[in-house]
């Protein structure tokens, strides 16, 4: 096993489960794969199978203070819908399933090491590392529900997810847009700071 593999669980469709996902959950009962497209006037995320058919697709409106954002299945029906607290020192983010089910993504705050996000309503914590690379939901239980990988390097900024709890499938897909949307949000925020530091220096 590569050190690689140990560290950066994201994989493409076609390729076998990570083997420390396997060694640690067991075999995930389906994967899926996210691809956002660039160079457009508003963020578009599909999610597609292993077979590379999209299963779903996320849209967020341009110019959207609150960056909401609709999760749509392949029929077009409505998945989830996804807000942004615009001030907060959590990055809180508001969930809304088509069923009605709503709750909260909100990151915990002074972790240095790892990342700790917790979603209110659920009772589910998502836990990464320094890099944001990988991510594990668990329920209130600590039982295992996904584990997500981001890829390394990529424009169209790629994820995998193994869903271990396939009855929770639409829940998850809202919460990997939303926690693609925080990354995406913290990335932007950094080369911000840095653009204003060298800028001042």
């Amino acid at each position: 096993m590569g050190v690689f593999s140990k560290h950066v669980r994201y994989r493409e469709a076609g390729q076998d489960a990570n083997v420390v996902n396997v060694e640690r959950f067991g075999v995930p009962a389906n994967s899926l794969f996210t691809s956002s497209k660039i160079f457009t006037l508003h963020r578009h995320i599909d999610i597609t199978n292993a077979a590379g058919e999209m299963v779903y697709e996320a849209n967020t409106k341009f110019l959207s203070i609150r960056d909401k954002t609709d999760v749509t299945d392949a029929a077009g029906n409505q998945v989830a819908h996804i807000e942004r607290k615009f001030f907060t020192l959590h990055a809180r983010h508001y969930i809304t399933m088509a069923d009605g089910t709503k709750f909260e993504l909100s990151r915990e705050i002074f972790h240095i090491y790892k990342d700790i996000m917790n979603l209110e309503g659920l009772g589910w914590q998502l836990k990464g590392n320094i890099w944001g690379l990988n991510f594990e939901l668990y329920d209130a239980q600590g039982g295992i529900i996904a584990v997500i990988g981001q890829k390394l390097i990529s424009l169209h900024d790629k994820y995998c997810i193994d869903i271990y709890r396939p009855e929770y499938e639409k829940t998850v897909i809202a919460i990997l847009v939303t926690l693609q949307h925080m990354i995406r949000d913290r990335a932007n925020a950094s080369s911000g700071y840095s653009s204003s530091s060298s800028s001042s220096s």
